[in-house]
């Protein structure tokens, strides 16, 4: 039986008994199925504690993912630390990320096949991060179909703190025993969330919370996300309001969306205990209630924006003069952006012209991959301006003698390494 075959009777099972706790998954994990999952696994990724890449553990793969499948079967692998690191996260603050080692991280993909096999079938249409086939995207244009459709209203804007780092372990472990109780699996997701954490030399004992940058975490952060809020959502709160009210989640990112503002206020109370049942706090001053109703209906005061996945949602006019919801990059967002591509120019200026340009150019294609939406036009040509604008910076500072330089040396310079248009990708909605 293929690997496909596998997740797929697992998936038609879970699907066919929502109810069904499943006793006996372990033993689908077999060599073939870990060779799939170290095929699936990043390979140039940074090494964890041990210091070994995926290119050197591949040089002996076999041998190697042998004594991996034979500790996880007799239940006597032990999860190695997770080196801790820290990346900007704007405003002077970092996000800590966990880099599990590599060995780690191909049990953990193998793990997390067969766990998504069967979770997919419980998760709701209103989650999209994480998942397959569900992108952010989406999330966003099922955000303004919704608001369009109702003529706009209020928004929940929910901000959770240190959410990977805040989970109870206790409750994750309750919330898996409600869809999986193989022990082998349990054992493992267990030492998991026990596994302690390196930061500079320093080893320390999580007591809750799983580490980000884990492959596990982003699955067992949608499964108890699932339970707190989008079943608790649509089972228990949004039966009882009067009107209309939809969820949209992405990752641990939310927002709750209403065409009545009895119904958002209700809402925007209780979350707040909701979340703390399970440990989870949310942030009091990005968790907020937001008036967005269409300006002629509320008047020009009652609108104002918001910010979701990076953009900044606002009403504004269409060319045929009706309102329309467009989305721009938030003002931090773009900033950060551009603070991070004029730190890249200074520190890598030594290197020749044309492989800036090449590295360069391929920054700004990943900003647009994910930026690049109708509507964001101005943003768009706005990052690709500063990026002309600090590479020019910085090449001046080479050397004394590029001061002297005049326009049109600036301006042929200009044509020979030109910068590839900045345009919207995703055309997710037509102009009204």
């Amino acid at each position: 039986m293929n690997i496909s075959t596998k997740l797929q009777r697992i998936a038609t099972m879970a699907k066919e008994h929502p109810s069904r706790a499943f006793t006996n998954l372990a033993h689908h994990i077999d060599l073939e199925f870990l060779r799939e999952a170290f095929r699936l696994t990043r390979k140039n990724g940074a090494p964890g504690v041990d210091g070994v890449t995926g290119e050197e553990y591949e040089k002996n793969l076999e041998v190697n993912l042998q004594s991996l499948l034979d500790r996880f079967k007799a239940g006597t692998y032990r999860a190695p630390d997770v080196r801790r690191v820290h990346i900007p996260k704007g405003r002077g603050k970092t996000r800590p990320l966990g880099i599990p080692t590599f060995e780690d991280k191909v049990l953990q993909r193998a793990v997390a096949m067969i766990l998504e096999a069967v979770y997919e079938q419980d998760f709701l249409p209103c989650s999209f991060g994480f998942r397959p086939g569900r992108s952010a995207h989406q999330a966003l244009a099922e955000i303004r179909s919704t608001l369009m459709s109702m003529g706009g209203g209020w928004v929940v804007e929910a901000d959770i703190k240190d959410c990977f780092g805040a989970f109870e372990h206790e409750w994750m472990r309750k919330i898996l025993d409600r869809r999986i109780r193989d022990g082998v699996l349990i054992r493992t997701i267990g030492k998991w969330l026990n596994a302690g954490i390196m930061e500079e030399g320093q080893r320390t004992k999580p007591t809750k919370g799983t580490p980000q940058g884990g492959v596990i975490s982003p699955l067992l952060a949608n499964i108890f996300l699932h339970e707190v809020l989008d079943a608790w959502f649509h089972q228990c709160a949004k039966p009882l309001i009067g009107g209309r009210a939809e969820l949209v989640r992405f990752a641990e990112d939310f927002v709750i969306l209403c065409d009545r503002k009895e119904d958002a206020e209700r809402f925007y109370k209780g979350i707040f205990p909701r979340f703390e049942k399970f440990g989870l706090v949310l942030h009091p001053e990005k968790t907020k209630l937001v008036p967005f109703k269409r300006p002629p209906h509320g008047g020009p005061n009652e609108s104002e924006s918001w910010g979701f996945l990076g953009f900044t949602h606002y009403w504004t006019k269409s060319r045929k003069g009706h309102w329309v919801i467009f989305r721009k990059t938030m003002a931090s967002r773009l900033s950060r952006a551009l603070n991070a591509i004029g730190e890249w120019c200074r520190t890598h200026r030594h290197l020749p012209v044309k492989v800036q340009h090449q590295i360069l150019s391929r920054k700004l294609n990943g900003h647009c991959a994910y930026y690049g939406i109708t509507g964001n036009s101005v943003a768009l040509v706005k990052f690709r301006r500063g990026i002309w604008g600090r590479w020019m910076k910085w090449l001046r500072r080479r050397s004394q003698a590029a001061y002297a330089k005049n326009w049109s040396w600036w301006s042929r310079f200009h044509e020979r390494y030109p910068l590839p248009p900045a345009r919207a990708i995703h055309s997710i909605f037509s102009r009204t």
